[in-house]
């Protein structure tokens, strides 16, 4: 007899607003420019608490928030972690890492509980990159 494994996953979202330009890149991204970057972050795990739940959306949001408020409204040029190139890729990058650093928890771990899976930035509806924490 077989077991079944079941893997859940839960995501929320937020937005914010920032300016930024491509240094090394070449053609109209490399002009300074603003999006309304749309971000998600997704939580998976194969374990379920007490109430049936992955993980408290409202504490993930929270979180997610957090995160995004630190560069809502910024040029994201002047933070150092860009390296003057602040690609939706590294947004990415950043903002999982801020995630973990506020929720480390969510550290993958290999013993099914929740963990965080990957975070998706949207510079538009159909530009996406999505950073997959490993």
């Amino acid at each position: 007899m077989s077991t079944i494994v079941c893997m859940y996953e839960v995501r929320v979202e937020t937005s914010f607003s920032a300016a930024h330009f491509l240094q090394d890149y070449h053609g109209k991204c490399e002009r300074l420019h603003g999006h309304n970057y749309k971000v998600y972050a997704h939580v998976r795990g194969n374990a379920l608490d007490e109430g049936g739940m992955l993980l408290d959306f409202s504490e993930l949001k929270h979180t997610l928030r957090e995160v995004c408020s630190l560069l809502d409204h910024y040029n994201l040029n002047d933070f150092e972690y860009f390296r003057q190139n602040p690609s939706a890729e590294r947004i990415a990058t950043y903002i999982a890492t801020q995630i973990l650093e506020r929720m480390p928890f969510l550290k993958k771990n290999g013993d099914g509980t929740a963990f965080l899976y990957a975070v998706d930035v949207f510079e538009t509806d159909t530009s996406r990159a999505r950073y997959i924490v490993e």
